[in-house]
């Protein structure tokens, strides 16, 4: 008996692969769960030609996306947004600055397709001044953005 199989995935598997991915499990985990469910097949030469297909297309995918977020990236860059926030006499926020009104603000600036997950804040921001707040619109794109944080 093999100590292992390889398989072709026809969907993703979680901490296993993405669709189109050959791996390599053990005989029962295919017999008994991967190919009745569906999830995989046989590596055969019909297969690799299936695989070579969707490798290309995520590629190309890939390429489409990256270009779109370095599009994106260079709108950011030349971009600042304002928050206005309630301030003690000692010049510190009630509260802070999170992500969603960055988020917020950068919606009203125009960039409707931003989600919260990209602002890669480490902490809130908890004082007036100008910070440079990077935005990951890409697994290989990150930019910063100038956020002025000003009293009410």
């Amino acid at each position: 008996m093999p100590a292992s199989v390889e398989l072709f995935l026809l969907k993703e598997i979680p901490n296993l692969g993405q669709e189109g991915d050959v791996v390599k499990v053990a005989p029962g985990y295919a017999r008994n769960y991967l190919l009745p469910q569906g999830f995989a097949e046989p590596v055969t030469e019909a297969a690799k030609r299936r695989i070579a297909k969707i490798v290309a297309e995520r590629e190309r995918i890939r390429r489409e996306t990256l270009s779109d977020a370095q599009k994106l990236a260079k709108r950011l860059a030349e971009t600042s947004v304002t928050i206005r926030a309630k301030v003690s006499d000692e010049e510190n926020l009630y509260g802070s600055v999170n992500q969603s009104q960055i988020l917020a603000a950068l919606k009203d600036a125009g960039f409707a397709t931003l989600e919260e997950r990209f602002i890669q804040l480490d902490e809130h921001l908890k004082k007036l001044g100008v910070f440079d707040v990077p935005v990951k619109v890409h697994q290989d794109v990150v930019q910063t953005v100038k956020v002025w944080v000003v009293a009410e």
